[in-house]
């Protein structure tokens, strides 16, 4: 880790499209860019969605350029007649477009591959303002911009993600970097926790500080991160790792990671070391466990399988969980949840499992467990476990919150089976 002593600077980012405004499409976009911007010791200071009018891109290009020193656009630079985003950008500017041979080029090859006629309409996509620089895109046909003049600098960016983001992340933070607007390395250091409020961290966090540290939060699906920046206390990178390190040893098993891996990274890693596999058996949450683990490259090598039994016939005819035990103690219920799991690890032949079982709503729910209430089960070559938990939040939130849930389940059970072994020195 790397601290930053860049100082601080004003972003702008403008999400351009019709759909954006008209409820079609998440704006997904700035959320993405707000962790990765801030990464770079640059945090979004503005942030506005405009239409795919060339006029209202002109204008706020013209408004905010030379206030801000860097502005990222997204969307609006593709070949169809909606994309105005390269002629606005350059009017406001006060320059021409000019083309870009090497762009074409690239776009008339990976035309050929694919058979397809070349238009004039699409090679409007290879031009950029005068002055500016073409970046590269292997994922579309759109070529981005990156224009750079006094203190300010300014990103164009293709509208889907898939292009976007590698975009960002290999040709515009170098970039950045060169022109010294981000931060070679992190901006802040982060410890990631989980089962702790915000409120308790912070109580935890803030008597550890220097005055003049940055402390923020960010809280997702039962995830609690605090962010620390040196700020204007000249802290250096050993400093804020030093500084991890007590958070951790305060919080205990809250503490997942310092960093931005996910749970269900942390897990496959335990599992890999360990040389152990899981399966699954999920009824509440749809697959969303099992997705979690199979979004970790490499958890082929862990991850045996899942079964989604979300009726009765289902958690019986595939799991063989008895008629019996759902009769007498219902589909939700720690009995439940104990006998899927011990199903899964025995169908799958791993040597962990999870199951989740429980009411998401809006819908369901008894007074002895209203809708929010999940029952979690957790068979390992010890024993088997069972944990209820009641989750706040609409069925979407109760579903990710209880995807989280169960694999902190996991990673505290893994800690203090490895922690044993390392007693009895195995």
């Amino acid at each position: 880790m790397e601290t930053c002593k860049n100082p601080a600077r004003q972003v702008l980012v403008i999400n351009i499209g019709d759909e954006l405004l008209d409820g079609i499409r998440e704006n997904g976009h700035l959320l993405w860019l707000g962790e990765q911007l801030a990464r770079c010791g640059l945090p979004i200071t503005r942030s506005v969605v405009v239409r795919d009018d060339a006029s209202e891109i002109a204008r706020e290009i013209g408004q905010s350029w030379g206030a801000y020193d860097l502005i990222v656009t997204t969307g609006g630079i593709g070949p169809t007649s909606d994309d105005h985003t390269r002629e606005a950008v350059a009017a406001a500017l006060g320059v021409r477009l000019g083309p870009v041979p090497a762009a074409e080029a690239a776009l008339r090859e990976r035309f050929a591959l694919i058979g397809r006629q070349v238009a004039a309409a699409d090679l409007s996509q290879c031009t950029v303002p005068l002055g500016g620089e073409s970046l590269p895109n292997p994922r579309g046909t759109a070529p981005g911009v990156f224009f750079h003049r006094g203190r300010s600098a300014l990103a164009m960016l293709p509208g889907p993600s898939l292009e976007l983001r590698p975009m960002f992340e290999h040709e515009v933070i170098p970039r950045l970097q060169g022109i010294g607007c981000a931060c070679q390395g992190e901006a802040y250091i982060q410890v990631r926790t989980f089962g702790l409020g915000a409120v308790p961290l912070e109580q935890v966090v803030r008597p550890l500080l220097a005055p003049e540290m940055v402390l923020t939060f960010g809280t997702h699906n039962g995830v609690v991160d605090a962010r620390i920046s040196s700020g204007g206390s000249g802290a250096t990178a050993e400093h804020l790792l030093e500084l991890a390190r007590r958070i951790r040893d305060t919080v205990g098993h809250d503490f997942v990671c310092t960093g931005h891996s996910c749970l269900a990274t942390i897990v496959v890693e335990q599992l890999r070391s360990m040389e152990k596999t899981v399966a699954l058996a999920e009824s509440c949450t749809g697959g969303l466990l099992a997705d979690a683990f199979t979004d970790v490259p490499g958890a082929s090598k862990v991850f045996a399988g899942s079964a989604v039994c979300y009726t009765n016939d289902a958690k019986m005819g595939i799991l063989g969980v008895p008629e019996c035990l759902l009769a007498q103690h219902g589909a939700v219920s720690a009995e439940c949840a104990v006998a899927m799991a011990t199903a899964a690890a025995e169908k799958f032949a791993s040597d962990y499992a999870l199951a989740v079982t429980g009411y998401a709503g809006p819908g369901g729910g008894t007074d002895a467990d209203p809708v929010g209430t999940v029952y979690l089960g957790y068979a390992s070559p010890t024993g088997v476990w069972s944990r209820r938990v009641h989750l706040p939040g609409d069925r979407a939130q109760v579903k990710l919150r209880a995807v989280n849930t169960a694999l902190d389940l996991m990673r505290r059970k893994l800690n203090k089976y490895r922690v044993e072994d390392l007693m009895h020195g195995a």
